[in-house]
């Protein structure tokens, strides 16, 4: 059930990364799709942070800071990659960010393949 929570906000993004993969297809570099995925999420009236710096804490001490691509609406995370082939490195990394982060929704959005590719990600260490 938490795995659909905001499942209106996730399919909206999701519906906007596909129109910006339909128009660009794939082969540019991330910050391409990051800046067109800015325009449609706007014009599809989605509220979003990009490039959001938050610190990292390790027992309690600032470690340093990790920039997030989007945080859509407060509550999901969404990382974008560009690369030909998704590996469980890009998702452990982006379930480590919803953690560090203490975020309960994220997604994993790859541009770099011939279809889009979408991971909705769960945080089971959320603490409300």
């Amino acid at each position: 059930m938490d795995q659909l929570k905001h499942e209106e906000i996730t399919r909206k993004v999701i519906g906007c990364a596909m129109r910006v993969h339909t128009a660009l297809g794939n082969g540019f570099q991330e910050v391409i799709y990051q800046r067109a995925l800015e325009i449609e999420m706007a014009l599809d009236g989605l509220v979003f942070e990009s490039e959001k710096e938050l610190p990292i804490y390790y027992r309690g001490v600032d470690i340093g800071t990790r920039r997030v691509d989007f945080f859509v609406s407060g509550l999901i995370m969404v990382e974008l990659k560009a690369i030909i082939e998704l590996e469980d490195v890009h998702l452990a990394q982006s379930i480590n960010y919803l953690e560090a982060f203490n975020m309960q929704i994220g997604l994993l959005l790859n541009f770099g393949s011939k279809s889009l590719l979408f991971k909705r990600l769960l945080n089971k260490k959320f603490k409300p």
